[in-house]
């Protein structure tokens, strides 16, 4: 497994690569691996000749300085993860790399992030995109690989390489959940141990919602007062939202027939953490 620290070795590296007409598959992570991680890292693995995983932890995307500073580091516990898995290339940048100047250019997704993720973390996407559109030019990937976790993100992304016309092909990979049911993420690690079973209440309210919409009929306002209600019966816990949107435009809707492809999102704390999840309504098992 090779490591990269720098830009322009990567670079040349990937250069002799496709010289010899292997393909190239691209992981951007932020570190602190887990298994979701690894469900990506296989895909690529299958889908290319080599796959480039990159561990930046990228400031512009945090608008609260506290959870930049909080976000676990892994670093060399995510390289012995990489060379177990069979990653062909790291490239773990520093600021100074990825940012030798403060960057002057913001992106505006309009609706695509005025809702969830958008709405509670202003400039957030912009700095996803940034990061990203980065990433995709330093490592010019012929497929780049995101979770379904971070729908939303994906959805943004995909837009951001087709309307920039970007050669990169975006796969969505479903999520990987622990046996309760919990979506595996990298800030799981800061919940306390304390804190940990509360955590389901995630997947619990999605689950509850699924089944109230598509079985019970229930109106999506009557689910999400309901699901406030399951929040609250723990002090620890917060609901931040809970929407219902087209998986396609990210559209809020009330009403599961309004999209060909609906899915739930929720976003809470357990804590001080913040964690997000989702779950698609499939239509036709109903």
């Amino acid at each position: 497994m090779q490591i990269f620290h720098e830009i322009a070795p990567l670079r040349a590296f990937l250069r002799q690569i496709r010289s010899d007409g292997k393909d190239c598959g691209l992981v951007p992570t932020m570190g602190a691996l887990h298994g979701g991680h690894v469900s990506l890292l296989n895909r690529s693995k299958n889908e290319n000749s080599i796959t480039v995983c990159s561990i930046y932890v990228n400031p512009t995307q945090f608008n609260n300085p506290g959870d930049l500073l909080n976000y676990p580091r892994t670093h060399e516990k995510d390289y012995e993860l990489l060379e177990k898995v069979g990653c062909d290339v790291v490239f773990s940048p520093t600021d100074e790399v990825m940012y030798p100047d403060k960057p002057l250019i913001k992106f505006d997704f309009g609706p695509l992030d005025d809702i969830m993720e958008g709405y509670y973390r202003p400039g957030h996407f912009s700095g996803v995109a940034l990061v990203v559109a980065k990433l995709l030019n330093i490592v010019q990937p012929d497929r780049a690989y995101f979770g379904q976790k971070d729908w939303q993100q994906a959805t943004i992304i995909s837009r951001l390489v087709e309307e920039l016309q970007i050669p990169s092909e975006i796969r969505i990979v479903p999520t990987t959940r622990e046996p309760d049911g919990l979506a595996m993420s990298s800030r799981n690690l800061r919940l306390k141990p304390s804190e940990r079973p509360q955590a389901t209440i995630f997947y619990e309210v999605l689950t509850y919602a699924k089944n109230a919409i598509l079985k019970e009929k229930k109106p999506f306002p009557t689910v999400v007062e309901h699901a406030r209600e399951m929040f609250s019966r723990d002090p620890r816990l917060r609901l931040e939202y809970l929407e219902m949107v087209d998986s396609k435009n990210l559209n809020p809707i009330t009403n599961v027939e309004d999209a060909e492809r609906p899915i739930l999102c929720i976003a809470g704390y357990v804590g001080e953490v913040r964690l997000i999840d989702n779950m698609f309504l499939d239509l036709s098992s109903n």
